[in-house]
């Protein structure tokens, strides 16, 4: 059978000869001992000896994964861990026993996300994910003084585990299931600081965004509320939030909030907004995609999570706050990079242009150039005919417009749009290079 499909149910059905390990001196005769109270027993029963004896099976696994290769003894063993901890995650505590200070429990799992199939890749992942939720806040396993011999430590087995995950993202190895056991494992790995720092650092937040799109199926939902909720963990987290404010992905979480029905999706989505609301650019992001309207409209819906409708109207006050405060030049700022333009009425504001036209001058006319790029590359010909009208205007309202357009090169750019198929576009590419060549001065009788 395909590794890749085995079930744990599957592999718990093997017979793993044990005594003839003992015989041959990989496991102890005490460790026999402990194997044949617990292999093959009632829940009940191994949940009793995991109560009185936990420590002790929590190294007898570890030690048969360092000591044994074979692997179906491996996957057995595996899925005795997987199947121990899954029926009650607080029992990954055992692994940080002060009893097992001296003893690497990190490594075996470490080093088979690489080393196995399938099978044993995704379950080493998963009881890895455990095990560093678990571990002690002050102080960590694996870092005890003393010892000669390597252990390996917290930031070793973090580091590890997320270069694996990032991995599965990039280059899934199984096709289906590579990036879905990714993403659940990061869900509750980045409610952990170190591991928040690890995946920045790999570069790991821009291979979340992609996955932040509209789903329909059970299993393509799933992905996007676990997605969705790395998102939220890392919103709590600077460095990644400066990455997040370089990216689409308020447009993204927008794009899902707006045909989700899903409570749990919507509400870790508005939870992210909250937090992303007060930093930086984000408000001003959220006004432009007419994130005050979605609320309204959400509002409205029968929802039955008190936290969710909390939520709603938190943002719904914060974003009000931000559009009372945002400056008409930082909203002109926003629809500008988004890259999409409309007449919004500041186009065409006398008083925006003079009260406004030296701040286009800001990081070295970044706006203008902006402006530039979408005369270069946009398909949309209101933004073209916009584009075009705010150049002119810049040139009509700026004492130096006319030659700072021109260093640009602008002239070029606007010239080729005068015989662009909507009308439009080629009256106002008309209007700037009237303006452009006439001046200031001489233009202002030319109006759009």
């Amino acid at each position: 059978m395909d590794q890749a499909e085995l079930s744990t149910e599957q592999v718990l059905q093997r017979d793993i000869p044990w005594e003839t390990y003992m015989t041959t001196e990989l496991i102890s005769a005490t460790d026999l001992q402990l194997l044949r109270l617990y292999d093959k027993k009632p829940e009940n029963a191994r949940a009793q000896l995991l109560d009185e004896d936990g420590p002790a099976y929590v190294q007898l696994f570890v030690t048969i994964l360092r000591d044994i290769f074979k692997e179906d003894t491996v996957e057995y063993v595996l899925a005795l861990v997987y199947e121990m901890l899954s029926a009650n995650p607080t029992r990954a505590r055992l692994f940080h026993d002060q009893s097992l200070a001296h003893e690497d429990t990190y490594e075996p799992f470490l080093r088979l996300l690489s080393k196995g199939n399938w099978f044993i890749q995704e379950k080493s992942c998963k009881i890895l994910a455990w095990i560093i939720s678990a571990r002690p806040k002050a102080g960590t396993n694996g870092e005890a003084s003393g010892s000669k011999k390597h252990i390996t430590t917290i930031d070793d087995v973090v580091n590890g585990l997320v270069k694996w995950l990032c991995a599965q993202l990039r280059q899934p190895s199984h096709p289906t299931r590579g990036a879905p056991v990714a993403i659940s494992c990061l869900s509750t790995l980045l409610k952990e600081p170190v591991v928040r720092s690890s995946f920045v650092q790999a570069d790991g937040v821009k291979l979340l965004v992609p996955l932040i799109s509209p789903a329909s199926t059970q299993q393509s939902i799933q992905l996007l509320y676990e997605t969705c909720l790395c998102i939220w963990l890392l919103s709590y987290y600077e460095p990644a939030v400066e990455y997040l404010a370089t990216s689409r992905t308020v447009q993204r979480l927008t794009e899902v909030i707006k045909s989700s029905t899903k409570e749990k999706v919507v509400r870790v989505v508005i939870l992210t907004f909250r937090n992303l609301l007060p930093k930086g650019t984000f408000g001003a992001q959220m006004v432009d995609l007419g994130l005050p309207h979605i609320i309204h409209s959400l509002k409205t819906q029968a929802w039955s999570d008190e936290d969710l409708l909390d939520a709603l109207n938190q943002l719904e006050e914060g974003l009000k706050d931000k559009i009372r405060t945002l400056s008409s030049f930082d909203k002109y700022k926003q629809e500008v990079l988004l890259g999409h333009l409309d007449w919004n009425p500041m186009h065409k504001e006398v008083n925006f242009w003079r009260e406004n036209v030296t701040s286009f001058e800001e990081n070295d006319f970044q706006i203008l150039r902006v402006l530039l790029t979408i005369l270069d590359t946009s398909s949309d010909p209101r933004s073209l005919a916009v584009a075009c009208y705010d150049l002119s205007q810049f040139i009509q309202y700026h004492a130096a417009g006319r030659v700072i357009v021109t260093d640009l090169k602008a002239k070029e750019r606007v010239m080729k749009l005068m015989t662009h198929e909507n009308a439009e576009v080629t009256k106002n590419a008309l209007l700037c290079i009237q303006r452009l060549l006439l001046g200031a001065k001489y233009a202002s009788f030319l109006q759009a």
